[in-house]
């Protein structure tokens, strides 16, 4: 049996952070193994029921990556990608909208309402959630249908929020109507400004950001928004849209980005509530 005053010492380390994030809204970016492991998928549900239960505002918002290639292969489509980002021709954005709203997003529905709380699963068609306009790679490389969002309608999140936790698959609509598929860190971003939000936290499958890639004792535990934007041109592969998101989501007032190791089991939790935290902490320049 563990010490109960080691667990009441958690309690009080977690007190000071329960009563400051109180009411306020927390954007969380899930995948990775956290999604793909039946265990952390678990706690995940666990940990964000958790979060609205002490009178925080979780709103949850995916991709599903290794859900798509899967069913990509499946079908005999092509994969690829340009700097983490996934390039999509009408085929792909079908086989997205298929796996991420039908599959993926009620999964995550069903599993937050077994552990406590409703919950309801949006996209960005819903409402007219998230317009985006056609993007390309960073060299101007020709990515297909794939949205940078240009407006987020955080009048429909609040009005599902207000009694449910809000799961946003990342897909969105341009402007005339045709389906994009949308990198869902550059997603969560979106959302995090555009309500406001205290924190957004990716969660992903590396230790946080690292400054040498290949060494994960090297996690850079807290920076400047300012400090990642000068490192972005020499940055590539999906860490490179976490921070861009990151930075977004600073210079548009959220006060705090987090990127956490999903792998580690309640790693949402020991970032929000201990004092250590772990991973990488983003701030606004002082």
């Amino acid at each position: 049996m563990s010490d109960p005053g080691n667990r009441i010492g958690v309690l009080q380390e977690a007190l000071p952070y329960i009563r400051e994030f109180h009411g306020r809204t927390v954007v969380i970016k899930y995948g990775g193994a956290a999604m793909a492991d039946p265990a952390l998928r678990e706690d995940f549900a666990r940990d964000v029921v958790l979060l609205k239960y002490v009178g925080m505002n979780p709103i949850v918002v995916h991709g599903g990556g290794p859900e798509i290639t899967l069913y990509m292969e499946r079908l005999g489509l092509p994969v690829s990608f340009v700097a983490g980002l996934r390039v999509s021709d009408e085929a792909t954005v079908e086989v997205a909208k298929m796996v991420l709203v039908g599959k993926v997003n009620k999964d995550i529905v069903l599993r937050l309402g077994r552990h406590g709380q409703p919950a309801v699963g949006l996209c960005g068609d819903d409402g007219l959630l998230f317009r985006v306009a056609t993007m390309g790679g960073p060299e101007g490389e020709d990515l297909g249908y794939v949205g940078r969002i240009e407006r987020v309608d955080a009048g429909v999140i609040r009005h599902v929020a207000a009694d449910y936790i809000p799961v946003i698959a990342s897909v969105g609509a341009d402007r005339d109507g045709r389906s994009h598929n949308v990198n869902a860190d550059e997603a969560a971003g979106a959302v995090a400004r555009a309500m406001g939000a205290y924190k957004v936290v990716f969660l992903t499958d590396v230790a946080g950001w690292l400054a040498d890639p290949g060494d994960e004792r090297t996690v850079v535990s807290e920076t400047t928004a300012d400090d990642v934007e000068r490192a972005l041109p020499g940055l590539s592969g999906g860490m490179r849209p976490k921070l861009q998101a990151c930075v977004d989501a600073i210079h548009g007032g959220v006060s705090y980005a987090h990127i956490i190791d999903g792998r580690s089991p309640h790693s949402l939790l020991l970032e929000l509530f201990t004092d250590a935290g772990i991973g990488t902490k983003v701030r606004p320049a002082r």
